[in-house]
């Protein structure tokens, strides 16, 4: 008995080093994830082995996400012009505001191809209700065609309603596609939809389980939320389908979220990425171009915005980049609010940079955690910015999980991507850069309503903190390059 046991433990021992080597000199990690996966398979070596299979493991990026018809609505030609065009000076900005900020938009269309469309108008919700009520109502006037993406869609009082209306345009002709990641949304199956299926619409979930309920891809979830009604109107933004998003689950009370509602030729990047991820999803029933989809669009407004995307496919952090370089450009302020502030080292170091520089930077997280460790190592991180100047501000009304930044009333994002990272490499991720005074103004101004209902962390309460919160702290700042 004693013998096997000996041996069973060489043998682990054996694993974990082959293992190590592997991490160390074929995955090519970051140091700082390598080192925190060295010490779980260390310190725990049998669980640690399985917990790296579920989460450890890097994705396969080669040709994830490929659709020729990008080349027959011109995006990748309209790209280079503009790439071109910013280069020789010859691009033609409709407001002054935009043109500001070209070293930005040049990131981006370099970083991402992520074409600048300056004719859009744009709705911004913060509350579930006055969102899926908007959502619903745009559902219900489709003449051709509905795409749904969600992390998170569930079957429950408000997705029900969804799905009822689904069905309705489906069998009124409307051509419906629904995609839903196959963790976010735990539990739902392509059977939940077969009323919907058998109306005409179709139904992908994304890297799904192989066996129930068992998922190796723990990581590399599709985390994005669009919906687009028609090619003419989109949202995009942290709202999932769910009766939580509604305030309505005890746990979380009131659901603090960002969403927005866009009309406007920023529907065509939009469309696409939605045709991307459906086809990488889909095994037969894959999209092909059609005018239907990307239909003319009369001016709506004149806000210029940018659909930025990022995942585990890319070798760059897109949206992460897009995040650091509005930190670098701010000249008045920063408000940041996200349910989840676990930065890496640039992240952290732009911020304080900036802080010391006199920029007035305002985070905004929650007061209570959906997920333990990530909440205590948010609170660790915003207090290493409290010294540097950062005001932190603790939303006490429910909620925050809105994924928005707004800089100096000229520039914002909202999209989907936490400042986490979990956001800026493993998941898959969609952000709308907007470059408008008005529409960045009245994100400040919701930002500004938002600190009266919450707390402000000072230095002397965060330092006055309980000897058991700092260590929870400590044990989630050493996971956190891996949470």
């Amino acid at each position: 008995m004693t013998q096997a046991i000996t041996i069973m433990t060489v043998a682990i021992f054996i694993l974990n080093i082959f293992l190590a080597v592997a991490l160390i000199f074929l995955e090519r990690r970051d140091a700082t994830s390598t080192w925190a996966w060295l010490m779980v398979l260390f310190f725990i070596p049998v669980f640690g082995f399985f917990i790296y299979l579920l989460f450890g493991r890097q994705l396969r990026k080669r040709h994830m996400f490929r659709w020729e018809g990008r080349n027959r609505i011109g995006i990748e030609k309209l790209v280079d012009y503009q790439i071109e065009a910013i280069e020789d000076g010859t691009f033609e900005f409709n407001l002054d505001d935009t043109a500001h900020y070209k070293d930005m938009i040049y990131l981006h269309l370099r970083n991402n191809h992520a074409l600048l469309t300056q004719d859009n108008d744009v709705e911004i919700f913060n509350d579930g209700t006055a969102k899926f009520e908007s959502l619903i109502a745009d559902l219900e006037q489709a003449k051709d065609h509905i795409h749904i993406q969600y992390y998170i869609f569930r079957l429950d009082n408000l997705g029900r309603r969804i799905f009822d209306v689904l069905v309705k345009k489906a069998k009124q002709g409307v051509k419906v596609r629904v995609l839903y990641d196959d963790m976010g949304s735990r539990g739902l199956r392509k059977r939940h939809f077969r009323e919907l299926v058998e109306a005409g619409g179709e139904v992908e979930a994304f890297f799904p389980a192989i066996l129930p309920l068992i998922n190796p891809r723990m990581n590399y979830r599709n985390h994005r939320k669009i919906a687009i009604v028609d090619g003419r109107i989109g949202y995009i933004g942290g709202f999932n389908v769910g009766d939580e998003y509604l305030g309505l689950k005890k746990k979380f009370g009131y659901w603090r979220d960002t969403h927005l509602r866009i009309e406007g030729s920023a529907l065509h990047p939009l469309q696409t990425r939605f045709i991307l991820d459906w086809n990488q999803a889909s095994t037969t029933h894959d999209i092909e171009y059609a005018d239907r989809y990307f239909p003319a669009i009369p001016r709506k407004g004149e806000v210029g915005i940018q659909i930025v995307s990022s995942g585990p496919d890319a070798d760059w952090e897109q949206i992460k980049d897009g995040y650091l370089k509005m930190i670098n450009l701010a000249k008045k302020y920063i408000y940041i609010q996200t349910p989840y502030f676990i930065p890496d080292a640039s992240f952290l170091d732009s911020l304080r940079i900036a802080c010391l520089s006199g920029i007035d930077v305002r985070i905004m997280i929650p007061n209570k955690p959906d997920h333990m460790f990530v909440y205590w190592a948010t609170y660790s991180n915003v207090g290493s910015l409290l010294r540097a100047g950062a005001k932190v501000y603790i939303y006490e009304n429910g909620f925050i999980h809105a994924k928005m930044i707004v800089v100096d009333d000229e520039l914002s994002t909202v999209g989907t991507a936490n400042i986490d990272v979990r956001s800026f490499k493993l998941n898959f991720e969609v952000n709308a850069f907007i470059y408008d005074r008005e529409e960045s103004h009245e994100l400040a101004e919701l930002f500004e309503q938002d600190m009266r209902l919450c707390t402000e962390l000072t230095s002397e309460a965060y330092h006055s903190r309980s000897t058991a919160i700092k260590l929870k702290e400590s044990l989630s700042r050493l996971v956190s390059p891996i949470l």
